[in-house]
């Protein structure tokens, strides 16, 4: 990758870096996003390997008891991204207050009313981050969004700007190799498990492609972890990053 890929844009802080097309795309989801039978089922697979990752990841970073229920008490998290909140509803139960935010309005919409059925207090909103003016959070995250992403470097800084000193992020994506295209786009579009049109393997990031882009934003990858899966494990966490990688990352 050349040096002006990695470098950080100017002035992005309120560049649009959503596609209206990819908004569409999951906005006509909504409406079942919370079944884990239905065109999100792949998600619903995916979020408590995600979840383990990110309770351990919460644990090292501010040093917390393992066994505590609530680690995120009196701690602010923002979920980018957030679709109809898989996300957002288990860190709102580990005790943060959470905002979600995600370009499509009918997943707000689909969130907000799964949020007041199940009693938790999440303040959701549709848009842009760039344009939406959060401040600053002690947790933000953002899990499988940034493969669907126009300006990945104006994205990455706009998160940067979201996080507060001390904080800690977490990110997850495909990775762009042979693998990924193989049976993220190809095998699971094909076969149904993910919706067709959802991944589009020449926007996959590599973890080394993604490093410097943070690094050039002050940002430090503590752990990454491959997302793999195996026909007697499912999906899992694992050192195989050649499908999927979760990570977490701090300020320098």
């Amino acid at each position: 990758m050349t040096d002006a890929t990695i470098e950080a844009p100017s002035n992005s802080k309120g560049s649009p870096t959503i596609r209206p097309d990819e908004a569409a795309h999951f906005g006509a989801l909504a409406a079942d996003w919370w079944d884990p039978r239905g065109s999100s089922a792949m998600l619903h697979k995916l979020n408590p390997v995600r979840l383990g990752f990110v309770r351990k990841a919460v644990d090292t970073h501010w040093g917390g008891d393992v066994r505590e229920p609530q680690p995120l008490v009196g701690k602010s998290a923002l979920d980018v991204g957030c679709g109809a909140g898989l996300l957002c509803e288990p860190l709102a139960r580990l005790g943060a207050a959470v905002r979600g935010l995600d370009a499509a309005p009918e997943n707000i919409a689909a969130a907000k009313a799964h949020a007041e059925g199940a009693g938790l207090s999440i303040d959701y909103r549709a848009g842009e981050l760039g344009e939406a003016k959060l401040g600053q959070f002690d947790l933000v995250t953002s899990l499988e969004v940034l493969e669907h992403v126009a300006d990945k470097p104006a994205f990455l800084e706009q998160l940067a700007g979201s996080l507060a000193d001390g904080g800690l992020m977490i990110l997850s994506t495909p990775n762009r190799t042979a693998a990924s295209r193989l049976l993220l786009v190809g095998a699971a579009e094909m076969s149904g498990a993910i919706p067709r049109g959802t991944h589009h393997w020449d926007d996959f990031v590599t973890p080394d492609e993604l490093e410097p882009m943070l690094a050039v934003l002050g940002l430090q990858v503590c752990e990454t972890q491959g997302i793999a899966w195996r026909p007697d494990k499912g999906l899992h966490l694992s050192d195989d990053v050649s499908l999927n990688y979760i990570m977490s990352v701090r300020k320098i």
